[in-house]
Formats: C-alpha cells, structure tokens, sequence
C-alpha cells in the first residue's frame, strides 16, 4: 500500500479568488470636501509600493483620479461588524444601476455607519481611520489618463493603481517598543477569504528575514 498518496484534486471554478487577502478601508476626499470610504481586498505590497485593484465606476476610484491620493486604513480583526455594514453602500449619490441591481445604496457618511472617527493625515487631505491599527497615507504613481489594458473603469471592470506610500501611522499596542517594526505576534488584521471575514491563526513560524 502506498503511505505517502498524494491528495486528490479536482478542477474547480470559483466565482472570485480572494484567497485570503487583508481588509483595506481607503479614503479619499469627494468633490465637496467629504470624505469617502471605500473597503478592498485586492491589494499587495513590495517596498514603499502598493498595488491595489478597484472597481470601475465606484466613488473611490473617480476621487483617486480626481486627487490623486488617499489612505489606506488596514482594518483589525475587531472591526469586522462596522465593514459589514459599509460594504454595500455607495459614495455615488445617484446609486449605478449595476449596484442598484446587487443591493448597494448610498450612504454619505460611512464613518458613522461603520462606528469609526476620523484623524488629520500628514501628507495627503483624505483623513485617517482612528480605528484601523495601521493606517498608510499615499499618493497615486500611475498615471490614470494613460490607456492601460488593466485600466477599464465601467461597470463590471476595474483599474490597477500603483500607491507610494508616504507615511504609516500604527497604533503603539501592534508596534515593538523603541523600534520601528509592527509586532506580528501583536498585530491582528482583518482577512477577506472567499468572501468570508477571517483573523490570523496561530504563529507558526518566520522568515530568515525576521527582524523581530
């Protein structure tokens, strides 16, 4: 009998493939000086850069272009509830009709909707998120009015935008004290997996990169 049988597998389609990706709540300024919040999964990361994906058509996306910054407020495990409620809402006043038809709504102000409060950036207009435990103020690098094949801002498309990131502010219980470096043993993010809100298992080990 073979002991080391390989485990079976079968081809499948998934709707989406958000395979386990952290819950970003990015705001932008409107047009009239609000502010706009728009909760994501489709992001990651390499150096001070961050790639994000976004759904065309959406209020986030027209302010990005519009801005040309933003924050990306990193949700904690804890804050699930308040993205719930958020997430099929819309900053457009007149709601699109491809929203319309998947249950979105407007809501002006999502701060208060999600239960969070807003704080002053550095760098950027768009406030911060109090709550989120790591919020990264920054600014748009690609440029959106050049023709992109991943760029296809309509209903049912998306845009691909790479973000520098100017500054990260993080609340001091997910930092190791008297460094610079986030504590992972501290630091509970909220994941978006197959669209289902998940927190971090277990540690189980780290790189030979780890510093702390």
């Amino acid at each position: 009998m073979d002991m080391h049988r390989h485990p079976r597998t079968r081809v499948i389609h998934p709707s989406i493939l958000y395979f386990g990706t952290p819950v970003l709540l990015i705001t932008t300024r409107n047009p009239d000086g609000s502010t706009n919040i728009t909760p994501m999964s489709s992001a990651w990361a390499l150096a001070d850069r961050i790639v994000i994906g976004l759904s065309g058509g959406g209020q986030g996306l027209a302010n990005l272009r519009r801005e040309r910054e933003c924050v990306l407020n990193l949700a904690g495990e804890d804050m699930h509830r308040g993205v719930e409620r958020i997430a099929p809402t819309t900053g457009h006043a007149s709601v699109p009709a491809w929203k319309a038809a998947t249950g979105y709504r407007h809501e002006a102000d999502k701060f208060t909707l999600g239960g969070w409060h807003a704080d002053a950036s550095v760098s950027v207009k768009p406030p911060r998120i109090v709550e989120c435990p790591l919020q990264l103020e920054a600014r748009v690098l690609l440029d959106l009015d050049r023709p992109l094949e991943a760029w296809r801002d309509s209903a049912g498309g998306y845009a691909i935008i790479e973000l520098e990131v100017l500054h990260v502010h993080a609340h001091d219980e997910v930092t190791v004290a008297g460094t610079q470096h986030v504590d992972p043993q501290l630091y509970r993010p909220l994941f978006y997996l197959f669209r289902h809100y998940m927190g971090p298992g277990k540690p189980l080990g780290r790189t030979f990169k780890a510093e702390v």
